[in-house]
């Protein structure tokens, strides 16, 4: 399928895939005679995997470290990741990018109560 269908079926957009390809994260695709971008099924999977993950509030920086661990998932979308190896790359990111996110609720929390005691709202 060219870019722009394998962009929808994995609910993004051709911009996404060509950078996605840029940042490491989707292999070159093959080319049709005239250059054209064609990606297949398992393209498409790994997208949705990438998807899902950058929705969760990973980087894309985040998933470059963990690129060779994308297509685990996209092959088996069933299985999900474990604490069963700490020391693995993909463990590290995980728990870094968790440290980040309670980092920021804190951060929203003292600002909010900040915010509600000078509005008297709180």
């Amino acid at each position: 399928m060219r870019i722009g269908d394998a962009a929808a079926a994995a609910g993004t957009t051709p911009r996404a895939l060509r950078f996605y390809e840029e940042r490491g994260l989707l292999a070159p695709p093959d080319r049709t005679a005239s250059g054209q971008r064609r990606y297949g099924p398992d393209d498409v999977a790994r997208l949705r995997v990438i998807r899902e993950l950058l929705g969760l509030g990973l980087t894309v920086e985040d998933l470059r470290l963990i690129a060779d661990r994308i297509q685990l998932l996209a092959d088996h979308p069933q299985q999900r990741c474990t604490n069963a190896d700490s020391v693995s790359p993909a463990s590290s990111v995980i728990t870094h990018r968790l440290a980040a996110i309670d980092d920021e609720i804190d951060r929203l929390t003292r600002l909010r109560s900040r915010l509600a005691q000078q509005t008297g709202r709180g």
